[in-house]
């Protein structure tokens, strides 16, 4: 069976625990998501999401094991997520973990949710070819860099001000169509027509990204018109964003001609943008590489998974049990690249 590796993910709103052998073979994965907590709110509460990670993480490392079909001391190493994220939530998830590694006696290592993001596509093609274009668009992140080899990062581009799942979850709130906002907003979509003028804001400028003046326009469009069609502003404000995103990708391909394009992170998981992506990726002749539908969003398989590569990077080393919670965790870029 190899060697087994407990992975634990506290990072925002999910409790999340993984199984992952050093084959890279996922053998569980369990979330817990808090959402119908913070939905009242519009959006995340710091200190309601701590509270919970407090009271899920055991269970949810308990059923974690019993999917893997396994039992505790069958672990052989613990990765945890260290940041980006809620520092009251980070800090949930590394006690545990650190308890956890210290009572099996077992290397516990730190790991960068944003790589854990990135490593996702292992679960799309464990033979993932490198260079690789990646995209990660979350709630937080807007990011388009080139992963060279396993864990080392050429920085292109990210945005300048709100992530596009950040203005996502604001377009949806000013809809009223709920948290988090992709879901809602890409079904809503759907339904409607490409057919306002929104702005698709620095669409002909480099690598980097912004969210902020999209968001904008869409707020004075709908106080100026307070007969407007739901639909058709959710598929326009959907269509400017994609625009952006497809267009810089695009541009990337056509100046690094890399064999993949990888597109991480929960937006990841919106349909309007795998179908775009799948479609570049045809006309590119480059591969696509999409980590599933489910496992785009929050989860410690993908913690895991970089988990792993950290520790062959460094022949089963950990990081001890001196490391905190950084919550503005940035990635590493390679030197001399960027």
């Amino acid at each position: 069976m190899g060697k087994l590796l407990l992975a634990i993910e506290t990072s925002c709103d999910e409790t999340a625990a993984a199984v992952v052998g050093d084959d890279l073979v996922v053998r569980s994965s369990v979330v817990a998501s808090q959402v119908d907590l913070h939905a009242a709110y519009g959006g995340v509460v710091p200190e309601i999401a701590s509270r919970a990670h407090v009271s899920l993480v055991m269970p949810v490392v308990a059923e974690a094991l019993r999917e893997a079909g396994i039992a505790l001391p069958d672990i052989e190493a613990v990765a945890v997520t260290k940041g980006p994220g809620l520092i009251g939530a980070l800090l949930v998830g590394i006690a545990a973990a650190k308890s956890l590694a210290m009572s099996l006696s077992v290397p516990v290592v730190a790991v960068n949710h944003l790589e854990g993001h990135l490593a996702s596509v292992l679960l799309a093609d464990p033979e993932a070819p490198y260079p690789q274009l990646s995209l990660l668009v979350s709630g937080g992140h807007c990011i388009l860099a080139r992963a060279l080899s396993p864990g080392v990062y050429q920085r292109l581009g990210s945005t300048k001000d709100d992530s596009v799942g950040e203005a996502y979850d604001k377009v949806s709130r000013l809809l009223g169509l709920g948290y988090p906002g992709g879901p809602p907003v890409d079904r809503m979509a759907a339904e409607g027509h490409d057919v306002l003028a929104f702005p698709r804001p620095m669409l002909q400028e480099g690598y980097d990204f912004s969210f902020s003046g999209l968001k904008t326009a869409v707020v004075n469009y709908v106080r100026a018109n307070p007969g407007y069609s739901v639909a058709d502003v959710a598929c326009s404000f959907a269509g400017a964003c994609m625009d952006v995103l497809v267009t810089k990708l695009a541009r990337a391909l056509d100046e690094f001609h890399d064999p993949a394009v990888s597109v991480v992170g929960g937006v990841a998981a919106s349909p309007i943008l795998r179908q775009r992506v799948q479609e570049l990726a045809a006309e590119t002749g480059s591969r696509v590489l999409l980590p599933p539908q489910k496992m785009a969003t929050d989860n410690a398989a993908m913690i895991g998974l970089a988990g792993w590569l950290r520790l062959s990077a460094r022949d089963g080393e950990g990081d001890g049990l001196g490391f905190g919670p950084l919550p503005s965790l940035p990635l590493s870029w390679a030197p001399n690249l960027n």
